[in-house]
């Protein structure tokens, strides 16, 4: 069984953790309106937020990658709101993909509405 997941920081091509993702099977691009990134530092936390689109991959995985993929979001399934990240399926070109949303709060942090997180940059507009 498999499932798709869509990211948008350091799990997408070249990014830190990529590496938990190299051996799943990439579908390709999208964008999402339905979500907002937040810069946190190292990273990107998303919020379900009305946007222009943000840039995702799309990837399917397996069982053991989507666990893998919890555990590194700090996702607890018995108590979503308690960890975290929390998840929630988004429709893509691609099917319904796993997004991880960041639960704590972002009050006072800048909002990104288009484009693509890149570490260390201004907001990215998306290649295609």
């Amino acid at each position: 069984m498999t499932d798709l997941v869509a990211v948008y920081g350091t799990l997408k091509h070249g990014m830190a953790n990529f590496d938990l993702l190299r051996d799943a099977r990439f579908l390709g691009t999208d964008l999402l309106p339905e979500i907002s990134l937040y810069d946190l530092g190292l990273w990107p936390g998303a919020k379900a937020e009305p946007s222009e689109g943000i840039e995702v991959e799309v990837f399917e995985v397996s069982q053991m990658q989507m666990q893998q993929l919890d555990e590194l979001e700090e996702y607890v399934a018995s108590a979503p709101d308690e960890g975290v990240y929390d998840r929630r399926q988004f429709i893509t070109r691609f099917g319904s993909a796993w997004v991880y949303l960041y639960n704590p709060s972002v009050e006072g942090l800048q909002a990104q509405r288009r484009g693509a997180w890149r570490p260390g940059q201004d907001l990215q507009e998306p290649d295609f």
